[in-house]
């Protein structure tokens, strides 16, 4: 009899069990937190440092229902999305949109745009107030028909001056059309120089190939490009570019990722292939996730093709790269998984130090983009995975440290793609072996805050 009822025992409690896995993993949550019980559900499974946050525990909730209790206490699910991540100063990177569309749009270049890439620093003596100064303009955009360029300051925005409090508001606000404030800088501080320049936001589709030429130089050809911009759509026009740099013979190559965000892991891979082409199935780096999916550990090999067509690789056993502050995520990921194979010649300032990898959840059965929920258009994009080199090394949080240090001032910024330009004109310098010592173009230098891609959340190494 006391078997029996052991036995009874034992499956009532299986079935309980079986029951509350079940409740958790395929239960739907009411409608009014269908969006908090997404954001609770994806975190679980694939965030990095799901371990460390207890909330997040496998067991933290025996059903549904108990989960249920959870999520009706965050009423927005942003604040539940930033109270399920660990402390910001280990995981500084991921986040959550309203809006999809948006998302998969920016990670392609597109944007709602009006054609200027800017950086945003302080004013001098002042804590709270800011300027904008111009780093490039997007081509066939609206800023591209206006009388603004790059290296231009503008202090404020419809006669506001920018401030911590309201810059976000006022450059990324709802307003398709404002007109800033321009200014200049006269030895002491900015000051307006009594001009305005009106621009417009426009469906913006930025081709991150901005300048391909060749630079003649004696015995040595040398490759310029700038590239800003990891798009995955723009991988054959990447291509092209090679092709039209190895037809010409080029014998050198300087890579601009001075303001590249970063964004897609498989562009970057096809991106160090195509600089060398040499390590054809060779590791170039390795996304490791958290310790419930190691299974998912991937290794993203240097390759020869995109699809069925072949690369255009040069072969080299050298790369000059020139960096900011700027250069984040995919374009450290070039730098350091390079390393190993070639000699990656940094030229600039020490990179942002992003070495983390992120994938777009969407409210669906798997979390993949099919079959997402149509109540609304919510998205995470949460860090899931770390990212080292061939060798094990990913350790770069505090940003990769250049060969030549050379900071960008605001005084003398140049004109990208020529020959004067301080970085460019240094990396030419190496290679011709006519400078012996990198010397800084000392200017006025401006404390510097964030900047457009950091705003508009293009700092990104994203898994597709």
């Amino acid at each position: 009899m006391k078997a029996t009822i052991k036995y009874f025992t034992a499956i009532l409690l299986t079935v309980f069990i079986f029951q509350s896995c079940q409740d958790i993993d395929d239960v739907a949550a009411p409608i009014h937190i269908e969006i908090q019980d997404f954001i609770w559900k994806g975190m679980n499974k694939y965030y990095l440092w799901q371990a460390d946050v207890p909330n997040l525990a496998d067991d933290r909730f025996a059903s549904q229902a108990q989960l249920n209790l959870f999520l009706r206490t965050y009423d927005v699910p942003e604040d539940l999305f930033d109270a399920l991540r660990v402390d910001p100063s280990i995981d500084r990177f991921s986040w959550i949109v309203n809006d999809y569309v948006t998302l998969e749009q920016s990670f392609q270049g597109t944007s709602k745009n009006n054609g200027i890439d800017f950086g945003l620093s302080y004013k001098p003596g002042s804590s709270t107030e800011i300027f904008g100064w111009v780093r490039y303009i997007i081509p066939n955009s609206d800023a591209s028909t206006k009388n603004i360029k790059r290296g231009d300051f503008f202090y404020g925005v419809n006669g506001t001056q920018l401030t911590l409090d309201n810059y976000q508001s006022l450059l990324y606000g709802a307003n398709e059309n404002y007109t800033l404030n321009m200014a200049d800088y006269d030895g002491t501080s900015l000051v307006s120089n009594g001009t305005s320049v009106t621009v417009t936001k426009t469906v913006l589709n930025e081709n991150p190939i901005f300048i391909n030429k060749v630079i003649d130089k004696g015995a040595h050809k040398i490759g310029y490009l700038m590239y800003n911009g990891f798009y995955s759509d723009y991988d054959t026009d990447l291509n092209n570019a090679f092709g039209s740099l190895k037809t010409q013979g080029i014998t050198d190559l300087v890579l601009d990722l001075r303001y590249n965000g970063g964004g897609s892991v498989l562009t970057a891979t096809r991106l160090a292939s195509m600089i060398t082409g040499q390590f054809t199935g060779d590791l170039f780096a390795k996304l490791n996730y958290n310790s419930k999916l190691s299974a998912n550990n991937t290794n993203y090999l240097f390759t020869n093709k995109i699809g069925s067509a072949g690369l255009n690789s040069l072969n080299l056993t050298t790369v000059y790269v020139l960096t900011t502050k700027s250069t984040a995520s995919a374009s450290e990921l070039i730098i350091n998984g390079l390393h190993p194979y070639i000699n990656a010649v940094q030229i600039g300032d020490y990179t942002y130090g992003k070495n983390v990898a992120s994938r777009t959840l969407y409210d669906s059965p798997d979390f993949s983009a099919n079959k997402r929920n149509p109540n609304h258009r919510y998205a995470m994009q949460p860090i899931i995975a770390n990212v080292i080199n061939s060798v094990g090394f990913g350790d770069y949080t505090s940003g990769l440290t250049p060969t030549y240090e050379l900071k960008e001032y605001l005084s003398t910024l140049g004109v990208l793609g020529e020959e004067t330009e301080p970085l460019l004109s240094t990396a030419i310098g190496k290679i011709t072996g006519t400078a012996k010592m990198v010397k800084e173009n000392k200017g006025v230098k401006f404390k510097y805050l964030t900047d457009s891609k950091t705003i508009f959340g293009q700092n990104e190494m994203h898994i597709e």
